[in-house]
């Protein structure tokens, strides 16, 4: 299995998130990576599928259906390489707490469900370290469509795992894709060390389970080195 930055001799520490879509981790990554910059420490957060270098192309290719399960985990490979390597491993070195929303097992997971075979998953991102801590965020599945559709009228095509024809109904097709990935997940929490959090409870609940797991595995005051950041 690969090594954690830390285990690689890193001075900087990697904390991925993970969960299903409206599981609430996005929430929960801001509230810490707020509560680290208020302490004045050195924080840099990067999310899934954000780099310029492709955005078009993948923008492109869902717009016109033009993606494949192989093209479509290929060009995320693509997007998650470039952001490792300008981002994520240079300010690794330079000693900063790195927050990803989403990692390595978002590809593994969707990838897999999508068709492609899990051993040449796994392959394509073999050159990435692995994260010091990942938190899986577990709700329900009816919890989480509800998030969802609280703050938008309809589910996103890719999201809803349309692409797949589970079901023409957008919700159920949903429940079936996001259930796939959620045996996925589990099915490596064990393997990758996740740290799973019940994500149907409140916010500030899991939020303080996760600041108590961070401070107990991180040596936080050993990022201090930014100017604290002002409260909102």
């Amino acid at each position: 299995m690969a090594k954690t930055f830390a285990q690689l001799g890193f001075p900087g520490r990697l904390i991925a998130v993970e969960g299903l879509d409206g599981s609430g981790k996005s929430t929960q990554i801001y509230l810490l990576k707020r509560w680290l910059e208020l302490q004045g420490l050195k924080v840099f957060f990067s999310e899934w599928n954000s780099s310029e270098l492709v955005k078009s192309a993948t923008s492109k290719g869902k717009k016109q259906a033009l993606l494949t399960p192989t093209t479509f985990s290929l060009i995320h490979a693509t997007d998650f390489a470039d952001r490792y390597e300008r981002q994520l491993v240079p300010l690794l070195r330079a000693g900063y707490l790195v927050l990803c929303d989403r990692y390595v097992f978002t590809a593994f997971a969707r990838d897999t469900v999508r068709g492609c075979p899990a051993e040449w998953v796994r392959a394509l991102y073999s050159f990435a370290a692995h994260p010091d801590l990942t938190f899986f965020f577990k709700a329900h599945l009816e919890v989480s469509l509800q998030r969802i559709l609280v703050g938008r009228p309809q589910l996103k095509y890719f999201e809803a795992g349309m692409d797949l024809k589970l079901s023409p109904d957008p919700e159920e097709s949903f429940r079936i894709f996001q259930g796939r990935l959620l045996e996925q997940y589990l099915a490596m929490s064990t393997e990758f060390n996740f740290h799973l959090i019940d994500a149907n409870q409140p916010v500030e609940v899991q939020q303080s389970v996760v600041r108590e797991i961070v401070a107990s595995r991180i040596h936080l005051a050993g990022f201090a080195g930014a100017a604290p950041a002002a409260p909102l």
